[in-house]
């Protein structure tokens, strides 16, 4: 079993590379996605919108992401990963490239349900790849430098985004991201090798039989179940994030990418931290803690007024710290339920789940959130607050029961491998 290899301390130099080069991937596709709630004031004001019809356009690419992510578990097992990744990331680019293009409301839509069913699905795909090539114990670590991602397009790439925004508008970044995605998708082609170990594996080859017996399983049920819980407490409130802070929070424009630019550079510290650290003590209760502190911090959040700008930047570092202090935990706990020739498409669906819920949080933040006016303030934000620290108090009891599961299954392939080591015949000499 492959959590009985040998664990060396240091990864090689194959897998520094693929850490590399799929932390570049979600990179570019984290940016797309969460370049869309710094920019949601100006796009708000630039297109007059409201709160519902901006929180229709963040769900348009969850809604999509999450089909797409269905359609595709079903063969998601069936060919490289590398390939499958190359096919999607190309998608990507494409969909990015009409949203640097359109000029109306529809258009827009359009444009992030094509981003939405190929962008999608390449976290999925990046997340099978990382269980294949890393075992158990080293993917806390890896989690941590994947999630870099994030931390580096607050730090880098949303300030940016903003910066040529203000200048050439909206729609500019997404050109920005066409350029960077593109770049690295030769990257992809040319030095990624082939990712193909699961094809040697005997497993059910027809798609849709493949598909329910996934969905089927309810091991599998439980992971997708507290993933859709972590995405729904997310996607309330953060496609609102610019519009609170400028309209309630009273920020300017030129604070705005600092605020961002803060939160990401905590996030570069805290990742790799948080992910050594759950590689050497329990995963669920570094999980429980990091929720806990997150609901305390986002209560005070969204409660906030007018106040100095240094003090909307600790909250802000703080509420990050709990999010991404849970997020690392979570993934490695349910990148662990899997079976090798059942990862393409569990790791699909529970992209999608993902997308999914988050689509529809979108939605209910939009009918919850009220601005009577583009300039006046947001009303109910701190519903939303609330909200999410009842979605966390689920997702413990969730998590607390994956864990579980997780720590039996490595128990019974230890007893399995032991097992068959005892019966083996020893070597005549």
């Amino acid at each position: 079993m492959e959590q009985n290899k040998p664990i060396s301390e240091k990864f090689s130099s194959a897998q520094i590379y693929a850490i590399v080069i799929l932390a570049l991937t979600q990179f570019t596709v984290i940016l797309d996605f969460m370049v869309m709630s710094p920019l949601g004031d100006m796009l708000m004001k630039a297109m007059s919108l409201s709160t519902s019809q901006f929180g229709f356009a963040v769900s348009s690419y969850a809604f999509s992401a999450g089909i797409s992510g269905l359609l595709t578990a079903g063969f998601a097992d069936r060919f490289d990963r590398k390939k499958l990744l190359l096919f999607f990331y190309v998608g990507f680019i494409v969909g990015t490239l009409l949203c640097g293009l359109t000029t109306s409301y529809p258009m827009l839509i359009m444009a992030r349900i094509v981003t939405g069913l190929f962008g999608g699905v390449i976290g999925s795909i990046s997340m099978a790849i990382v269980a294949d090539l890393f075992p158990f114990q080293q993917r806390g670590r890896v989690m941590g430098f994947m999630q870099m991602g994030f931390g580096a397009s607050q730090v880098l790439g949303i300030p940016i985004s903003l910066f040529v925004a203000n200048i050439w508008g909206w729609q500019s970044p997404f050109l920005m991201i066409v350029g960077l995605a593109s770049i690295v998708w030769l990257v992809v082609l040319v030095k990624m090798p082939a990712i193909a170990e699961h094809l040697t594996i005997k497993s059910e080859r027809k798609i849709l039989m493949h598909l329910w017996k996934t969905l089927s399983f309810g091991q599998y049920r439980a992971g997708f179940l507290t993933t859709a819980l972590l995405s729904l407490g997310g996607f309330l409130m953060m496609p609102w994030g610019s519009a609170f802070a400028i309209n309630n929070l009273q920020l300017t424009t030129h604070q705005l990418p600092i605020l961002f630019m803060v939160g990401g550079v905590s996030s570069l510290i805290i990742m790799p931290l948080i992910g050594k650290f759950s590689d050497s003590i329990d995963k669920f209760k570094l999980f429980a803690f990091a929720s806990v502190w997150m609901m305390m911090v986002v209560v005070v959040y969204t409660n906030l007024t007018p106040v100095a700008f240094g003090i909307v930047l600790a909250v802000n570092v703080l509420m990050m710290i709990g999010i991404m202090s849970r997020m690392v935990p979570s993934m490695a706990l349910v990148s662990a339920l899997p079976k090798m020739q059942d990862r393409g498409a569990f790791m699909s669906i529970n992209s999608s789940l993902q997308q999914i819920a988050g689509g529809i949080a979108a939605v209910i933040g939009g009918k919850i959130v009220v601005q009577k006016t583009n300039f006046s303030p947001l009303e109910h934000f701190d519903t939303l607050g609330y909200m999410i620290v009842g979605i966390s108090l689920v997702s413990i009891y969730m998590m607390y029961y994956i864990s579980g599961l997780v720590k039996r299954n490595h128990a019974i392939a230890a007893a399995a491998a032991a097992s068959t080591t005892s019966t083996t015949p020893a070597p005549v000499h």
